[in-house]
């Protein structure tokens, strides 16, 4: 008895035990990319050196779902002789894989969920690639275009639909934070799930993968039967990252900038439970959405929220937005601490405001249109040494050109604590330094050195130096 070629995994080794390794199998798309035309799929198995890389590191990340690591470069030496390529064929496209995670398979067959996220990220890296270099049919050069091709990324993923109501709550958090409120994550995504919402996160562990796990069970009591669980991620986090095994809709953006306009179109509703340094760039990417004046009318409810042991979290969260931002800044967000039901009760009559005045101004439910992002929180940032030196961390100068530079700073530090590139870097040339106004970078230190104290940069804090430093 054979087994059927998309099938097909051998173990490295011959003594019958499991092994950390497959050797060889091959898989063929079950929802997504299963029917291309012989000139797509012909674009995908000839893309360049450079996308096959960032494919074949996704791919790798995605193979290692669940598994409890922070490090990309960890998991690339561990597996530095995986393999993976794109092979067209008349009946369809396939994967060959060599040397794989043995964890994604189950009696030498694929996990579903994995082979699904595997062609979602062929989809999404090398075809998104095929559109941007050889078609150019992405406008990345103004707001529009980016919004536009946000937006396409997404309908191509099929995460916006234009026939589902308004109840996908975006959830925000740390990926390293300790037991209690991850347990905390998981009961506010239970309480979400009794009243039918679905979830949204960075599609990784922690805070990510919580909401998800609790909104699940609270699914099936419930016996809804067409469950989202979105993941939205980009190349840089989820090699760092995987994503976590209940993710059923996995999108990857090409930056994270992109990322966070996805976040925010597709939102009905935003939560943030605890985190780190990730966790204040979202911050400070929606902040810098809904103070702006052209979104003063436009509803997107944002709750804060973490176990009552945790409320010091947000307290000192909330002291550095008024400190940098002006006290103002409070009124667009709540804060609740201990009470998930209550959370749940929020951001339901929260949603009912964003249904009723989406039909109001017959605006999309599934993509904010109208949702005016500043430039300045679109255009990618790239975090070097030079580019992190020279941010502008002060207060005389616009509210606005202030907060897209804090979430400028917030960026570059998850580049040096977990992104390949980001990590090669602080190891050469060392941390990036920090200049800014005294009260603005004290601010940010205290905040950065809590991060640090309560373990929040890395899964494994014992190992984690600082790839920062602040001077006023």
């Amino acid at each position: 008895m054979t087994i059927p070629e998309q099938f097909a995994a051998e173990t490295t080794g011959g003594s019958g035990e499991p092994t950390t390794k497959i050797a060889h199998a091959s898989v063929r798309p079950l929802q997504t990319l299963d029917l291309l035309s012989q000139r797509e799929m012909a674009s995908l198995a000839n893309a360049d050196a450079a996308i096959n890389d960032l494919f074949r590191r996704c791919a790798l990340a995605i193979l290692n779902t669940d598994g409890y690591v922070d490090d990309a470069r960890q998991v690339y030496e561990a597996y530095e002789d995986f393999a993976i390529r794109v092979v067209p064929e008349s009946r369809g496209l396939k994967l060959e894989l060599k040397n794989a995670p043995s964890e994604a398979f189950v009696d030498g067959r694929m996990i579903e969920g994995i082979r699904n996220h595997l062609f979602s990220a062929l989809r999404d890296i090398v075809f998104t690639e095929y559109k941007l270099a050889e078609k150019q049919t992405f406008d990345l050069s103004s707001a529009e275009g980016i919004t536009d091709a946000v937006f396409r990324i997404l309908r191509n993923a099929d995460v916006v639909r234009s026939n589902v109501q308004p109840r996908l709550v975006v959830c925000w958090g740390g990926h390293s934070i300790p037991r209690h409120e991850y347990d905390y994550s998981k009961t506010v995504g239970y309480s979400l799930g009794l009243r039918g919402y679905d979830i949204c996160t960075g599609c990784g562990p922690g805070a990510m993968k919580g909401p998800m796990k609790g909104a699940a069970i609270a699914h099936a009591k419930q016996l809804n039967r067409d469950s989202r669980y979105v993941g939205v991620s980009e190349p840089g986090i989820i090699a760092a990252e995987s994503p976590n095994a209940i993710v059923n809709e996995l999108a990857i953006l090409p930056d994270i900038e992109k990322r966070l306009e996805a976040f925010v179109r597709i939102a009905h509703g935003i939560i943030v439970f605890p985190g780190g340094v990730g966790t204040a760039e979202e911050i400070m990417f929606l902040l810098g959405i809904k103070l702006h004046p052209a979104n003063a009318d436009k509803a997107l409810p944002l709750i804060f929220t973490g176990p009552t042991e945790s409320a010091a979290y947000f307290a000192q969260i909330d002291q550095f937005l008024r400190d940098c931002l002006g006290d103002d800044v409070a009124e667009h967000y709540r804060i609740i601490n201990g009470d998930a039901p209550a959370v749940a009760r929020a951001m339901k009559a929260g949603i009912k405001g964003v249904r009723r005045q989406r039909i109001e101004h017959a605006e999309s439910f599934s993509y904010a249109w109208d949702l005016h992002i500043p430039e300045e929180l679109q255009q990618p940032f790239v975090p070097s040494h030079e580019n992190m030196a020279a941010l502008a961390l002060h207060r005389e100068q616009p509210r606005h050109e202030l907060i897209a530079e804090l979430r400028r700073a917030f960026s570059g530090i998850v580049a040096g604590n977990v992104k390949d590139f980001g990590v090669r870097a602080v190891e050469t040339h060392g941390p990036y330094q920090l200049h800014g106004e005294g009260e603005v970078v004290d601010g940010l230190g205290q905040l950065l050195e809590g991060f640090v104290r309560d373990g929040r940069m890395k899964i494994d804090p014992t190992t984690y130096r600082p790839c920062f430093e602040l001077a006023s």
